[in-house]
């Protein structure tokens, strides 16, 4: 039991008094409560130690240590420095112990792993347990040797003495809990008039303290065990000691009872079975000094029995031959044994002799020391003489110098012993906060880790409230499509679902509850996450978006997005290799994007010094032919990003510097409708617009092929028949679908490989494709524009009407919400197709599409001179 009488630092008034309280340690709660007196039954109070820190000053005096908890510091006052550490020590150990142990995993959290793994995570966690405690053990002793514990200060033996006086006899008495001190003080009285009857219930320290002198150690052992046995549970919950001291002490003193009649005279029968075991002990030490007499003795009968089986060989010999035989053995055993007595003799002569010689060295030796020491006597004696002498030439003139020298020498001394004593405090305290800190770190690390568990669970939860509200959602688009087929009362029920759900605002519902990744209204970039459908029916899917975009950002956090974070934050320099380009697949982090952006364009162009400010000079000097055309489109420019939703937006005018200057760096493309949106896009990640000019430059003219943004945009259609050549070898069942409907699917696509799929998917999954883009060229594009259409193949082979499909299309890449499905078909369901190949077709379909305009020219030449032939 940790227990003991320590000054507790009250206040009455304005004016702070020292009170003397019993405390001991209530190890279920981990608090430490306090009583006015060691006999009392009911606390003043209590500390909660599960979340105090504990330090000790030494500038505020000795044996003064502090308890600080949330709410309130408690200032107590030990008997010695000692018994200071040893309750500093005790109840840090105690603290970690219980936090340990109360702050395991959470309950309810083995839902998180498979059920077969459940009870071998129990069996890892106990071994974490002991571990942590062995470890807990080994750094108290690197930060400050343990404390022997002060039995005269702490403990239950303590209890027995008199509490510390006071001044006054109403000092003591606590005036913040008279109920408490009436019931103690009604206890006590009621206590000792019980006491000749039944004194099992309080404590009786009287007649323990007749024979103090007779207790030895072990027997103060077996009374503290004793109170560890009667210890029983309280109405309130707490845990008190109880002991009959008085029947100890008299048991003790009076001997171990012999007869039968005497352990019957004794009352209690836990007296009675120690009176047994001494008995048994005693009678347990007999048996082992007779077995030491038995031994002695067999030993005795084993040489008796080989003399006389000597003998009777001797005697049992029928001849004289035989006998004679014997007699020469023994001889011969005898001469073996004269010749080893001998040998032994010579060894210890050279030994006698070694030893002489060696004594005589030692003698020697101590003769030179002897004059060595009286050499150095000698010189001390010259030393003293003319230290003499030379005090008596100085004595006369410096004699006043030289007594205040002595003085303040004196009081330096003094004074360095005192600072010595300051450095020991200070070296003690510095030990015990550092331990104290490392404790406290320790404990803060357990509940970091069990925070970081509850909030993975937490993040499990939430994707499937959003799940199962998307589906509720999706339930409800359903039944919007079916209306005009329910009854009239269905339909008004669904209609007034379908408008409370409306109603629903993902912001409000991230700002009013706990949210680990909360769906604000825009991303990072400013795109929003919710998309502002202008048709009514498309509203309720603008809310099922919302909802899966929230869901896999919510499981792919911990899984995926966390595993992919740490491989980023452990690349150094970036330089081009197998592992940079399977990461720029997977997709950038936020914080790194900018960084690889910058590294991709400034690997493919040369930026030329104020390249860009005389672009820019020459744009305000000279008007540029599509500067009307500019200026039509900033407006049109990314509508669902706020950034360049409002034509008073900051990005807006620099979107306009970086249109302009590319117009003047390439005058054969100048402006084409498209690049405002590529452009705008640089411009959100990259952010400084010289930055984004260059990157323009880097797709327009290294990515793209030559002529994908002229005039004729001829590129562009070679492209859309290239893509339709893989589609068809890619997902043949797809575009026989399409070509039965009689499906054009470059109405759709041409956008998509014009502007990098910019306005088409959301904003997440298009900055990864951009990624990759930039990264490895146009050969992106076709791969996520084959696995746009793979992703949706089974619902676009459901409908089967022409102008559904249309429809269908139009919005079909806003529904795609899971990233990590589409970049896995995009570049591992998909069988690749090699650049080269990407070449041939390109250089095919061109031929074939140059002739197809020669002769459209051709015929258009024809026309013109017929019609020109006929006159007006």
């Amino acid at each position: 039991k940790l227990c003991g009488y320590l000054n507790k630092l009250g206040i009455k008034g304005p004016i702070k008094t020292w009170k003397s309280r019993w405390f001991i340690y209530d190890e279920n709660k981990c608090h430490l409560l306090y009583y006015r007196t060691a006999q009392d039954i009911n606390p003043l109070g209590s500390i909660e130690l599960s979340t105090a820190s504990f330090d000790c000053k030494m500038e505020n005096g000795e044996g003064i240590f502090e308890i600080r908890t949330p709410s309130r510091v408690f200032t107590l006052k030990a008997i010695s420095k000692q018994a200071m550490m040893y309750w500093l020590q005790q109840l840090q150990m105690r603290r970690w112990e219980f936090c340990n142990t109360k702050s395991r995993f959470p309950v309810g959290s083995s839902q998180l792993v498979n059920e077969p793994l459940a009870g071998r995570t129990i069996l890892l966690i106990c071994v974490c347990i002991l571990f942590c405690f062995y470890v807990d053990v080994v750094d108290n002793e690197d930060f400050l040797p343990l404390v022997k514990t002060p039995t005269e200060a702490v403990g239950l033996k303590a209890a027995s003495l008199p509490a510390p006086q006071t001044s006054t006899a109403l000092q003591n008495i606590s005036l913040k809990h008279p109920w408490t001190e009436i019931q103690n003080t009604v206890f006590s009285i009621c206590g000792s008039k019980q006491l000749w009857g039944n004194n099992e219930n309080v404590f009786s320290f009287d007649e323990f303290q007749e024979h103090p002198a007779n207790l030895d150690e072990e027997q103060e052992v077996e009374v503290e065990a004793g109170c560890a046995v009667k210890e029983r549970t309280l109405e309130d919950g707490r845990m008190e000691p109880r002991l009959n001291w008085i029947r100890k002490a008299r048991w003790r003193n009076s001997g171990f009872p012999d007869s039968h009649e005497e352990l019957s005279r004794e009352r209690n029968p836990m007296d009675k079975m120690s009176v047994l075991q001494q008995q048994i002990l005693t009678l347990t030490e007999e048996v082992k000094s007779q077995k030491e007499l038995v031994k002695l003795l067999h030993k005795a009968l084993e040489a008796a029995q080989q003399e006389k089986r000597v003998s009777s060989m001797y005697l049992a010999a029928a001849e004289d031959k035989d006998r004679l035989e014997l007699v020469r053995h023994k001889v011969r055993q005898i001469a073996d044994l004269t010749s080893r007595l001998e040998a032994l003799e010579q060894e210890k002569k050279e030994l006698e002799q070694i030893l002489t010689l060696r004594d005589s060295h030692i003698q020697e030796l101590k003769e030179h020391v002897q004059l060595l020491m009286e050499k150095n006597h000698a010189k001390q004696e010259v030393i003293m003489a003319l230290t003499e002498q030379m005090a008596r030439e100085l004595s006369d003139p410096l004699q006043e110098d030289n007594t205040i020298t002595a003085e303040t020498l004196y009081k330096q001394q003094e004074e360095i012993e005192h600072l010595k004593d300051d450095i020991d405090a200070y070296k003690t305290q510095n030990q015990f906060l550092n331990s104290e800190i490392h404790q406290v770190t320790r404990l803060w690390t357990s509940v970091a880790e069990n925070e970081k568990a509850l909030l993975m669970k937490c993040a499990c939860l939430q994707a499937r409230n959003c799940q199962m509200e998307s589906k509720y959602l999706t339930v409800l688009r359903k039944l919007q499509d079916a209306v005009p087929g329910l009854p009239s009362s269905h339909a008004e029920l669904v209609k007034n679902l379908i408008q409370e759900a409306l109603q629903w605002d993902v912001k409000e519902e991230a700002e009013g509850s706990f949210n680990l990744s909360p769906v604000s209204e825009y991303d990072e970039y400013g795109f929003m996450t919710v998309p502002d459908y202008e048709i009514e029916d498309w509203k309720l899917l603008a809310k099922i978006q919302a909802l899966e975009i929230k869901s896999n950002k919510l499981r792919s956090q911990e899984i995926v997005e966390k595993p992919l974070r740490d491989r980023w934050n452990s690349i150094g320099e970036l330089s081009v290799s197998a592992e940079l380009k399977s990461l720029i697949r997977s997709g950038i982090p936020v914080e790194h994007r900018q960084r690889v952006w910058r590294w991709i364009v400034s690997r493919h162009c040369s930026h030329l010094p104020d390249h860009y400010q005389r672009l820019l000079q020459q744009s305000k000097s000279t008007e540029h032919p599509a500067s009307r055309q500019i200026e039509l489109d900033l407006p049109r420019t990314l509508t669902n990003n706020k950034h360049f939703s409002s034509p008073t937006s900051q990005l807006i005018p620099k979107l306009r510097r970086v249109l302009l200057a590319f117009s003047w760096h390439n005058p054969a493309i100048g402006y084409c409708q498209g690049l405002n949106r590529l452009a705008a896009v640089a411009l959100l990640v990259l952010e400084d617009e010289e930055s984004a000019f260059w990157c323009l430059v880097h797709i327009v003219e290294n990515l793209m092929p030559p002529d994908y943004y002229s005039d004729t945009l001829i590129t562009s259609q070679v492209d859309q028949r290239v893509f339709k050549d893989f589609l068809s070898e890619k997902l043949p069942r797809l575009m026989a679908h399409f070509e039965q409907y009689q499906i054009d699917v470059s109405l759709i696509t041409f956008n998509w490989f014009l502007v990098a799929f910019v306005d088409s998917l959301v904003s997440d999954i298009l900055l990864r494709v951009w990624d990759a883009f930039l990264y490895e060229g146009t050969k992106v594009i076709f791969r996520y524009a084959l696995a746009i259409f793979k992703y949706n193949e089974e619902e676009i082979l459901r409908i089967h009407d022409s102008v559904e499909i249309y429809q269908y299309l139009r919005f079909f890449t806003r529904m795609i919400m899971d990233g990590r499905k589409l970049m896995n078909i995009a570049f591992n369901d998909l069988n690749p197709f090699p650049m080269k190949l990407l070449r041939n077709r390109r250089s095919m379909h061109r031929e074939e599409l140059e002739a197809e305009l020669c002769e459209l020219e051709q015929i258009k030449a024809a026309y013109v001179k017929e019609r020109a032939e006929q006159g007006p």
